[in-house]
């Protein structure tokens, strides 16, 4: 890789690893809760050692959710009387569950279930946040003094499931919800392991599956995952420990090499042993882990909504629809078949929601044009896409990631192309997946940010300052949520002009 592509890849790595307005994330306990930043900019950061991760949610939960018009007041406000009935079981099936644990549980799950059966959005949503400031009242970020019990365990995760899934109706435009977690559900085999990382993709589909608890039709590993006891292996404490091991010698050996990734906090304590903190270091282990589950259930078939990559999972990967299927054994390639249903299946994915103009001849201006038209104005004459998809920032966040993330294997195969005629097939897959991320979001950070790390790696420094420079015009970045969006604009400007100065393109 040039040192074009080197420098903004590191850039894209440090930003899908940190900049999220909404997370799961570890409280220390080897528990993964959910992270409201609804306070966003007052969030400490958080450097304590990982010491102990038990039972790890694979779950990433890096979903970037926007502020969207509530819709859902209660289950009868829903247009499909079905998804009022499923819902309703759904949120039936986790009361359950939270009553089933074994640990006391604050009268406020009682509260919260209750207000979730009738589907009243804004009351689950304020509920849940006064139990996110309990949750803080009673210290579960520290790693000192006594925790409240009653907010940790399996109540807790059935409480966080419930609001994610109603979330998606709520914030989240109902007709999307449905198509993301319809289809996705639909092409995953009974009988499967689901992956799912980003808050959608846990919540919406345990939400739409016919029993998230039972494993009807699949298994679907969310913070719940060890309620399937002996139906599949689950990583138990011991393989915790051995994964959190294993991971620190290898960033021990890095670090004396200078070698350590993008993130990476690991540093020797008073007692001179190797400590690992941070996001990137749970990220690691959950890595260790999910290839653990992968490697213990060998009859089963795999899938996978991802978050953030899992270096390990990349030769394995295939696009599958929406999501990734996770072979057996690595794969030399990604055959001309596969790429071809991915392309006529986001093709199709997209027409219905931002129109039908972006092909493959579509040129980046021609799409900075459409999102400053659409996005930025809100114009939509001549539009033929659905603007209820334009204007639901939960609905084409949700879709952008998804496709970024398959535009990302297309790049990773790009970078491991031992050919010239594989490398250039493998980069205008890459180019067109990141172009329809970027459409159906342009100010999605992530979108951006990924687009312009490969069309740096391509050396088209004037296409990635569009890319950024329409983002960054959007309204939605204009105030605090656009800074990094803005300071990539001055390096890329700089960029340019040292380029133009060398006499480059």
């Amino acid at each position: 890789m040039d040192r074009f592509g080197q420098f903004w890849r590191r850039r894209l790595l440090i930003f899908i690893q940190f900049r999220r307005r909404r997370c799961l994330f570890d409280d220390g306990t080897g528990q993964m809760v959910l992270r409201r930043q609804w306070n966003r900019g007052k969030t400490q950061k958080m450097k304590t050692p990982i010491t102990s991760l038990g039972a790890v949610i694979l779950g990433g939960g890096l979903f970037i959710s926007g502020c969207a018009n509530k819709q859902l007041t209660s289950f009868q406000s829903l247009k499909n009387p079905e998804l009022a009935a499923q819902l309703k079981s759904f949120v039936a099936e986790k009361e359950a569950q939270a009553n089933a644990a074994t640990n006391k549980k604050p009268s406020e799950f009682q509260a919260f279930f209750a207000l979730a059966a009738k589907g009243d959005w804004l009351a689950v949503s304020n509920a849940f946040n006064e139990l996110i400031e309990l949750r803080k009242q009673a210290g579960p970020y520290e790693h000192s003094g006594k925790r409240d019990e009653r907010l940790r365990g399996t109540a807790w995760e059935a409480v966080v499931e419930t609001y994610g899934g109603l979330e998606a109706f709520g914030e989240g435009d109902e007709k999307y919800s449905m198509v993301f977690g319809t289809n996705i559900i639909a092409s995953i085999p009974a009988g499967s392991i689901y992956f799912g990382g980003t808050d959608p993709g846990l919540c919406i589909i345990a939400a739409l599956q016919k029993s998230h608890v039972q494993a009807e039709p699949f298994f679907t590993l969310t913070q719940g995952s060890l309620m399937y006891g002996k139906k599949i292996y689950t990583p138990t404490d011991e393989d915790g420990k051995k994964s959190l091991q294993d991971y620190t010698e290898d960033a021990a050996q890095r670090r004396s090499k200078n070698q350590l990734k993008p993130g990476e906090d690991v540093t020797v304590g008073a007692d001179g042993k190797i400590q690992v903190s941070g996001q990137v270091a749970r990220i690691q282990v959950k890595s260790l882990l999910a290839k653990i589950i992968f490697d213990k259930n060998p009859d089963r078939e795999f899938y996978f909504e991802e978050s953030v990559p899992f270096d390990w999972m990349c030769p394995y990967l295939e696009p599958h629809g929406l999501i990734f299927k996770i072979n057996r054994q690595p794969l030399p390639g990604l055959p001309d078949k596969i790429v071809e249903q991915d392309h006529d299946c986001w093709r199709s994915l997209v027409r219905p929601m931002i129109g039908d103009w972006l092909t493959d001849d579509t040129s980046v201006e021609q799409a900075a044009t459409f999102a400053k038209k659409t996005f930025g104005k809100q114009d939509f004459n001549g539009f033929t896409g659905d603007r209820r998809f334009i204007q639901n920032a939960y609905s084409h966040r949700m879709f952008s990631k998804l496709r970024s993330s398959l535009a990302g294997l297309y790049v990773w195969r790009m970078q491991h192309a031992t050919g010239a005629t594989e490398k250039e097939r493998m980069a205008h897959e890459a180019d067109f997946a990141c172009r329809q991320a970027w459409a159906l979001c342009p100010d999605s950070a992530e979108a951006v940010f990924r687009y312009v790390a490969f069309l740096m790696e391509q050396q088209r420094v004037a296409d990635a300052l569009l890319v950024a420079e329409t983002g960054s015009q959007l309204p939605s970045m204009q105030g605090q949520e656009g800074q990094q969006m803005r300071a990539l604009v001055v390096q890329l400007k700089l960029e340019k002009a040292k380029q133009a100065s060398s006499g480059g393109k």
